[in-house]
């Protein structure tokens, strides 16, 4: 199966099949629409296969889609890229959110201005969005938890993440709760946490820093890919890569070339092709008055989408790697 063939299998031809010719005409926008995608860190290839998602539904709906996104991991950058975005008067939005708290006020306002918008990866639950579409955090710290004491009897666990990132340190939690609770013999904490600061330098250097300081470290949990290479870079030099469990989030090829290497014992992968296709769907249900839930969602005060959707996690190890080759070349 060739790339195309791949990419069509799992997109736009799965949709359509399901709708069937019929279905797909009612579907399909009566008007000329477009859709946007905005991030924070917009250079990282984690956010390829969200938008890959969003184009196959952008092509299935007949509707335009734009990724926007901010170059730095900066509040005052996405929120000036959201603003701008909005004043092109988009048909929806499909947003990942630096910071709950921050992005809040003009998630609100595009609510109150009655634009359709919906997050994904990473939420601000007190705002007004209609939906949130991304990873349980928590629970996804749950199977990394599970994954180490399947591989370990006992030791430290260091995490290396980004406290300040609300999706990171719900991961964090649920992997320390995980081992309090499960494997009480696997010892995690605060005093374990490596922030790396979104890239895999400060993850090298800050791990590295770590098993000088504290050599009984056996296991490490990396919450994002860049965390990961950092961290698989500081077990190696050091000589642990072995002697050390290791599981990272997210992939790209440099992890699965990781995973492959025997340098890296696992990841996980999110559901990112879901986040954009759906989101984008649920964008364009709301704009398009598809929401029939009940007669009048909007007088009735009520949310006409699911105000949650776990798109789950998977875990990628040697057996399974080559099934996600194929999406590192987008």
């Amino acid at each position: 199966m060739n790339r195309r063939d791949f990419l069509k299998k799992s997109g736009v031809a799965a949709a359509a099949a399901m709708l069937g010719a019929q279905g797909l005409s009612l579907a399909r926008a009566q008007e000329e629409q477009t859709y946007y995608m905005v991030t924070f860190l917009s250079g990282i290839s984690y956010w390829k296969d969200a938008y890959r998602g969003m184009q196959d539904a952008g092509e299935f709906l007949g509707v335009q889609t734009v990724y926007q996104g901010a170059e730095q991991f900066d509040l005052t950058q996405q929120t000036a890229v959201l603003e701008q975005t909005l004043g092109a008067e988009p048909d929806g939005v499909v947003l990942t959110v630096i910071n709950a708290d921050g992005l809040k006020p003009t998630i609100d306002t595009a609510i109150g201005n009655g634009v359709p918008l919906v997050t994904f990866d990473a939420d601000s639950p007190l705002s007004k969005r209609y939906s949130f579409l991304g990873t349980g955090n928590y629970y996804a710290g749950v199977v990394a938890a599970r994954y180490i004491g399947s591989r370990i009897s006992s030791g430290k666990a260091a995490v290396v993440t980004v406290p300040s990132q609300n999706n990171l340190a719900q991961r964090t939690q649920g992997f320390i709760d995980t081992l309090a609770a499960e494997f009480p013999a696997i010892v995690s904490g605060s005093e374990f946490i490596v922030d790396n600061q979104n890239t895999s330098e400060q993850a090298a250097a800050g791990l590295a820093a770590l098993l000088q300081a504290d050599p009984e470290i056996t296991a490490v949990f990396s919450s994002n890919a860049q965390a990961a290479i950092g961290a698989a870079q500081a077990l190696r030099e050091a000589g642990m890569t072995e002697s050390v469990a290791h599981i990272g989030f997210d992939f790209d090829a440099g992890t699965l070339d990781l995973i492959d290497n025997g340098q890296l014992g696992a990841t996980l992968a999110q559901g990112t092709w879901q986040m954009g296709f759906w989101g984008t769907l649920f964008a364009y249900m709301v704009r398009n008055s598809k929401i029939e839930s009940i007669s009048d969602w909007m007088g009735a005060g009520i949310s006409p989408l699911p105000p949650n959707v776990d798109t789950g996690v998977t875990v990628i190890n040697r057996e399974n790697s080559q099934f996600w080759r194929p999406l590192t070349e987008l």
